[in-house]
């Protein structure tokens, strides 16, 4: 069973940048996508990055966050500017059809 470990994330100012990192007990080189959960909300997704390197964003993070990845180092990144209050969530990384083990994720605070 595939387990993934993200990490990176932390307490930032509104206007503040992070970086998320994710790797993987087996291999990453799939359709991956960077989710979050928001405390009293459903997770939801916010960047895809598929096998052709092609990505998609939620409107809400549109043109502030990026999904990345390095294959020969089996990790995919979310690089995340501008970050504002509402985007205090648990981050989670998975494939773009979920598989059911997910991992701890990460706190991302944005708070002053």
């Amino acid at each position: 069973q595939v387990q993934f470990v993200e990490s990176g994330g932390g307490l930032v100012q509104p206007g503040g940048s992070l970086v998320l990192s994710c790797t993987a007990s087996g291999s990453l080189f799939y359709s991956m996508g960077w989710y979050r959960q928001a405390p009293g909300k459903q997770r939801e997704w916010v960047a895809r990055i598929f096998t052709t390197d092609s990505t998609n964003y939620a409107d809400s993070v549109k043109g502030r966050f990026a999904i990345s990845r390095d294959n020969a180092k089996n990790t995919v990144y979310l690089q995340m500017t501008n970050l504002q209050p509402e985007d205090t969530a648990v981050y989670y990384c998975n494939r773009v059809v979920p598989l059911n083990s997910w991992g701890q994720g990460t706190q991302v605070t944005v708070s002053s």
